[in-house]
């Protein structure tokens, strides 16, 4: 255990994807990958580089809105940059079917612009901008998705107009890894000023095995060196990847990066920074991931990103993201506490992957147990709700009502190949069409299931191991829903009726 003057990675226990990071007066801003999540571009704040709260988001829907009606699990929001100039902040990202993409704000509580195109294109990823303070000038580097573009492995540089909008060339390859002997899928690249040198972090060996590398020059565009600057060594931190140098008041170094931990995505690790006697950023432990270190020399706090929920007034908190772009009518708002979720009538309603509708928020790092209260009231049959664990696998558990008007409690899996759910447990009735539904989550994302309908907890199925999708973590999600064909609801109500969630909680083993 770390103690009072020590802190022990990860700090951010979860999937905050691709993390950068800039610093404000006395307060540090992360923003992170949310794919095709909304809202998006999440906001945290931190006094300390250890201790984080979720303020909110910066992007309220992704564009254009039809593109992402469905879900795209894996495009949308890719590495977002966060950077304070002109006395606002700074959120560049690429959208790899679309190009590059920016929002700005006086402050981190808004109002945030609509996001503007930068630069339209396929396979632009990861792009970081640079206002040179000295000569103001400034620039954008980004990397390319071979996925897209037929490019990959190599940094493109641009000037661009010093108001954001706009780039000033055609851009230039400044860094070419398939020129450096071993180095492979270099991405993720963040741009800074220091010491009379450009510099460029950026990652490279892929996300699982891959490594932290610096780049410097003179000038610009160029000639940059190289050096790998955090790699894994003997820890058990694979692939330390991706991420910022921020610096304190105070002076000290520190830069944030991720790990890639399978179905609970990209962790966020802290590491201490300091510089060489020729110039060159040392990492962690001379180049190595550390496990405990000394605290930022900053004031400790509590804080943690919120995961519980009483939903009062039918409002969800800021921990919480639609798997799409939402729609009125999704959540009803009411007087009391617990979320309101209109059974959506769906033709997917037996594939909740498929599902815009799917409220989540991300899968905990750590051993836990997932517990929320769930009462279904609707009279149309098929009509459903429950607790998912979302992933390019899924397993959930909750209500739906019979064709004989009795409301059952029933927890079905959808393996990843698989194009529907199948039972993973025979139905039960839940008499007062309730149920307490509870997910403990152990060691390697192995979840077990477990409901009370009235006579106390009891397993349900066999142990369901959580997946990632392909570059997002797996994901916990309430959801209601119905198929299409039904007799339709009465007017002024929901077409399949209502589902209430009540006391969502997470609870550390």
């Amino acid at each position: 255990m770390s103690s009072s003057s020590t802190y022990r990675n990860p700090v951010l226990n979860a999937d905050w994807s691709d993390p950068d990071v800039v610093r404000v007066g006395d307060d540090f801003y992360l923003t992170a990958s949310s794919f095709g999540r909304a809202p998006g571009l999440p906001l945290l704040h931190s006094r300390n580089l250890v201790d984080w709260t979720l303020l909110g988001h910066a992007l309220d829907r992704l564009e254009p809105a039809e593109t992402f009606a469905a879900p795209r699990h894996d495009c949308g929001v890719w590495a977002p940059s966060i950077r304070h100039h002109d006395d606002r902040l700074w959120i560049f990202w690429g959208d790899p079917d679309q190009g590059i993409f920016q929002v700005n704000a006086p402050d981190v509580q808004g109002p945030w612009t609509r996001p503007h195109l930068v630069k339209a294109g396929k396979g632009l990823i990861d792009p970081c901008p640079l206002w040179d303070e000295e000569t103001g000038e400034a620039y954008l580097v980004h990397a390319w998705a071979r996925s897209r573009s037929g490019i990959k492995n190599r940094l493109t540089g641009h000037r661009m107009r010093p108001d954001g909008t706009g780039l000033l060339d055609d851009g230039k390859v400044i860094v070419d890894a398939d020129r450096l002997p071993g180095w492979f899928t270099l991405e993720g690249p963040k741009l800074y000023r220091h010491d009379g040198w450009f510099w460029i972090l950026a990652p490279a060996g892929s996300v699982e095995t891959g490594w932290q590398g610096a780049f410097r020059s003179r000038d610009f565009f160029g000639p940059y060196e190289e050096r790998i600057v955090l790699e894994q060594k003997d820890t058990d931190v694979n692939g330390p990847h991706q991420g910022g140098w921020v610096r304190t008041a105070a002076g000290e170094d520190w830069f944030l990066h991720f790990q890639q931990r399978g179905a609970y995505g990209r962790v966020v690790h802290l590491q201490p920074m300091r510089w060489d006697p020729d110039g060159w950023p040392v990492l962690g432990d001379d180049g190595a991931p550390v496990t405990e270190h000394r605290r930022p020399a900053l004031p400790p706090s509590a804080a943690a990103p919120a995961t519980d929920d009483d939903f009062p007034g039918g409002r969800f908190g800021p921990q919480w993201s639609w798997t799409a772009n939402p729609q009125d009518g999704w959540a009803l708002p009411h007087t009391g506490d617990g979320l309101r979720l209109a059974c959506v009538r769906s033709a997917d309603a037996h594939d909740p992957r498929r599902l815009p509708n799917v409220l989540t928020q991300r899968l905990p790092g750590t051993p836990c147990a997932v517990e929320v209260e769930l009462r279904l009231d609707s009279d149309g049959a098929g009509a459903r709700a429950g607790l998912v664990v979302l992933g390019d696998a899924f397993s959930w558990i909750g209500l739906q009502r019979g064709a004989d008007g009795a409301v059952h409690l029933v927890h079905r899996f959808g393996e990843t190949v698989a194009e529907a759910e199948r039972d993973a447990a025979h139905a039960r009735l839940a008499p007062e069409g309730r149920a307490r539904l509870r997910i403990e989550i152990g060691p390697h994302a192995r979840c077990r299931f477990h409901a009370d309908t009235g006579d106390g907890f009891r397993p349900s199925g066999q142990v369901f191991a959580a997946t990632p999708w392909r570059w997002v973590g797996a994901l916990l999600g309430l959801f209601a829903v119905a198929p299409t064909g039904e007799q339709a609801a009465p007017t002024g109500e929901p077409a399949a009726g209502t589902a209430d969630f009540t006391g969502f909680r997470i609870t550390a083993w």
